[in-house]
């Protein structure tokens, strides 16, 4: 009979321990990866399947599932005192900005010059934000003709003054003006116009039910201590201007 042989390898030095960790490795690298794998697709599929939204029913009512489109939460609707704020402040803005515009051919004055481009920097991103809160709720952004004084049309120069907004004729004193005369006036005058729009600030306040909506108060508040820091400044140049 022929014994059978059991054939042996030589390992060498790589030996039966280092297969077996190479294995273990080659398992857990392999194990990793189908983790990996599973959970990339996981993550996929909720991505392509978000969680439904659910409404909680009424007493003895069963819950629903919404849509996104139907889950958006409509704007309330404004306050009257609200929009007429936000209107009137588009205008009185407006004014700051011309006013600011000026500076440029009448005033050699650098510090007034880069108080006068912040004024007009902030005050025309407020009017776009303005333009757009008024938009949102389905509202013009310009004063209605109803609330216009006796006779007036849409021009501007027959709309109704905001609060501290500078009159015609002192828009033309200033158009004309050049030089420390120019400086001084534009201090004086934009002192004014800030401090009307603290006014409108406080009136909105002052009107029962107005400024509820909480976007319209941070605003609100931000014009007021924003434009309050502003007339310190322009009072404190307006002290060196006079000696």
């Amino acid at each position: 009979m022929r014994t059978g042989r059991r054939q042996v390898f030589n390992t060498g030095s790589f030996g039966t321990r280092q297969i077996q960790l190479a294995t273990r490795g080659l398992c857990v690298c392999l194990t990793s990866g189908v983790v990996l794998f599973v959970r990339a697709v996981t993550a996929w599929g909720q991505s392509q399947n978000p969680a439904p939204i659910v409404q909680p029913g009424a007493p003895g009512q069963s819950s629903r599932i919404l849509s996104p489109e139907t889950a958006v939460i409509p704007l309330r609707t404004p306050a009257m005192a609200d929009v007429h704020f936000m209107q009137g402040m588009i205008m009185h803005h407006s004014q700051a900005v011309e006013m600011t515009e000026l500076l440029r051919s009448r005033s050699r004055n650098r510090d007034l010059q880069v108080l006068g481009k912040r004024i007009s920097i902030s005050q025309a991103d407020e009017m776009k934000y303005m333009k757009q809160w008024l938009e949102d709720r389905g509202q013009p952004a310009s004063l209605a003709h109803g609330h216009m004084g006796h006779g007036a049309d849409m021009k501007m120069d027959s709309m109704p003054m905001m609060p501290g907004m500078l009159t015609p004729q002192q828009m033309k004193v200033l158009e004309q003006a050049t030089g420390p005369a120019f400086d001084r006036l534009f201090l004086t005058g934009m002192i004014q116009h800030h401090t009307g729009a603290l006014v409108m600030v406080q009136d909105l306040f002052d009107t029962p039910g107005a400024g509820q909506d909480a976007v319209l108060f941070d605003f609100a508040t931000d014009v007021d201590n924003t434009q309050r820091a502003e007339i310190d400044i322009m009072r404190g140049m307006l002290l060196k201007e006079k000696k």
